[in-house]
């Protein structure tokens, strides 16, 4: 089982992560890492980011637009 310390230093490793990443590089449930990120998130050690922004410009056309918007997480307090 992977415990929180786990998760905020793979965050930390990466600089940005969601938590498909996370679940994979981890090898935990999504489910679970998607609760961790959270609770890592209330507990102020983590930062949610917003990922909504197209950096292509073409998802207006993309069939797929709702599946793209995933949450990304960094160590709260960094620029």
């Amino acid at each position: 089982m992977i415990s929180l310390l786990q998760v905020r230093d793979a965050v930390a490793l990466n600089g940005r992560a969601d938590a498909k990443l996370l679940s994979h590089q981890l090898c935990a449930s999504l489910s679970m890492v998607e609760a961790m990120l959270e609770q890592l998130t209330v507990m102020g050690k983590l930062e949610k980011i917003d990922a909504t922004a197209c950096l292509s410009g073409s998802c207006k056309q993309c069939p797929e637009t709702q599946k793209c918007d995933t949450a990304v997480y960094r160590i709260a307090g960094e620029c």
